[in-house]
């Protein structure tokens, strides 16, 4: 049995929110797509992956925090070297009008599953989803990975599988196995 999960539309205030955060963090030049678009060749040309972009900025202290991957894992060599050649782009670039700190990190244990390839390449594990939106009184879904197609992520919870629409994803990250 499979439940195909309906797109839905988001109540305002969520969008709002998402739109006020983005504009927060990536500042006035560029939007998120052209700040990913402006770091990925380099991070890409460098052998890297740039998985994902936490940007926290507050009135003290700010923190652009780039989680690169590569098949053999990271090291903090990868990291440094990273960190260099996107801090030199930043300068020339200037994309962000706040004072910051740059930190470039591994993904981790934990990590999150943001692109149609995360899904599919960790098929098989567990992962923690939780939805912008209830479905059947649920937020949260602790399932087994089953892939990703036509726009939505597979999971198996219970012996029932769950078709869930990208967009009505508010977060997923792999379960570790201890």
């Amino acid at each position: 049995m499979v439940v195909d999960i309906k797109d839905g539309l988001l109540p305002i205030f969520c969008f709002l929110a998402s739109v006020i955060s983005l504009k927060d963090f990536f500042m006035d030049k560029l939007g998120k797509d052209q700040f990913v678009d402006l770091l990925e060749p380099l991070i890409v040309q460098l052998g890297y992956e740039l998985v994902d972009i936490d940007a926290l900025f507050g009135s003290r202290s700010s923190v652009l925090r780039l989680y690169i991957d590569k098949d053999d894992g990271i090291t903090l060599k990868d990291c440094e070297k990273v960190s260099r050649q996107v801090g030199a782009l930043l300068d020339v670039e200037d994309p962000i009008s706040a004072d910051y700190s740059l930190e470039v990190s591994s993904p981790g244990l934990n990590r999150r599953l943001i692109k149609a390839e995360h899904f599919q390449r960790f098929s098989g594990e567990k992962v923690k989803i939780k939805l912008h939106i209830p479905f059947e009184d649920r937020r949260n879904f602790k399932s087994k990975l089953l892939g990703f197609k036509d726009d939505k992520v597979l999971v198996d919870d219970d012996g029932i599988t769950y078709a869930i629409p990208m967009n009505v994803i508010d977060s997923a990250r792999l379960i570790p196995e201890l």
